[in-house]
């Protein structure tokens, strides 16, 4: 019990705060459909449903991941995130379903709903916890990359980086993302069909909150399926071949690989250096290496193999010398 409690501690925290807003959520909302009968309020509730218990799911993922590796599990537990998200994402799309074919069903046969006070105030205040938990959630996203901001580029730089974050801030950064935006879309379709007696668009703004769900499953399955196969992060590649390269004792780089396991990075790297180098010197070069390497957000362990410089450019973005 004690090792699961640590475990749990090093969970994602927004994939928890997340959890627990949307556990109160989906409550009111649900306690607000009971009153009212509004199709767009059980669109919602079904959304906050789905969202809590698969950000719960992540949560625990996240935690699990981070167990230690075994004789039995040399490489560690890292891809247990991706596996976990890979089963949440199956809870929103049965609730997406559910929600599309409700939304179909009232646009067939529209009828009035009551307590429009009621349903305006509780899709407000959901709509506020929503917006709050994606500002926390863009929050992570910067923290995790390393990234400094405030005010409105808060929401510009975390858009602009969602494809760095690690794979649970990024599924509730997107879940919130919706959940937010469906927040708006019922909201506008219950003013209207409130002061219009168009009672149909009701059920199209559940279609449309079903759809958006879609999207978010789809795009995480994709994300995760390639985690779970073992993804190359391009990016870190080139960013820590640049740093290797700049090393004065590095002559090139043969090849070098940035391995996503869940929300850790394993990189492999071989590198050239003078032939004239003692085995102490080479040694040197590869503890220095490493530990520039480690440094690096989310990388957890390096293998460099050291070889001899054999005059042939490998790394192509090694500056030539002038002449």
């Amino acid at each position: 019990m004690g090792e699961l409690f640590k475990l749990l501690k090093r969970g994602n925290k927004s994939a928890m705060l997340a959890a627990i807003v949307n556990t109160v959520i989906a409550i009111i909302k649900g306690v607000a459909y009971m009153f009212t009968g509004n199709v767009a309020m059980f669109a919602e509730t079904m959304h906050s449903l789905g969202d809590a218990a698969n950000q719960f799911f992540v949560f625990i993922g996240s935690a699990l991941s981070k167990k230690a590796p075994t004789e039995k599990f040399p490489n560690g537990f890292g891809r247990l995130v991706n596996l976990v998200l890979l089963g949440a994402v199956l809870i929103v799309g049965i609730m997406a379903f559910e929600t599309i074919k409700e939304g179909y069903h009232h646009m067939v046969h529209p009828t009035a709903s009551g307590g429009f006070i009621i349903n305006i105030i509780v899709l407000g205040v959901a709509t506020i916890l929503e917006t709050f938990v994606l500002f926390k959630a863009m929050k992570e996203i910067l923290h995790e990359i390393g990234m400094e901001a405030t005010g409105p580029s808060v929401f510009a730089k975390s858009f602009a980086n969602l494809g760095r974050a690690k794979p649970a801030t990024k599924l509730v950064f997107m879940e919130d993302l919706v959940a937010t935006m469906g927040g708006l879309l019922a909201i506008i379709a219950v003013v209207i069909a409130h002061f219009s007696n168009i009672h149909w668009l009701e059920g199209l703004a559940s279609i449309l909150i079903g759809a958006m769900m879609f999207f978010v499953v789809g795009r995480v399955f994709l994300d995760n399926a390639a985690g779970v196969i073992g993804q190359a992060d391009e990016e870190m590649e080139n960013k820590i071949g640049s740093l290797v390269i700049a090393d004065p004792d590095v002559k090139d780089i043969q090849g070098i690989t940035v391995i996503k396991e869940g929300e850790d990075l394993h990189v492999e790297l071989e590198i050239e250096v003078d032939p004239q180098l003692t085995v102490a010197e080479a040694d040197d070069i590869r503890d220095r290496l490493a530990e520039k390497i480690l440094a690096e957000n989310g990388v957890v362990d390096v293998k460099i193999e050291i070889d001899e410089e054999d005059e042939v450019m490998h790394w192509e973005n090694k500056p030539r010398p002038t002449v």
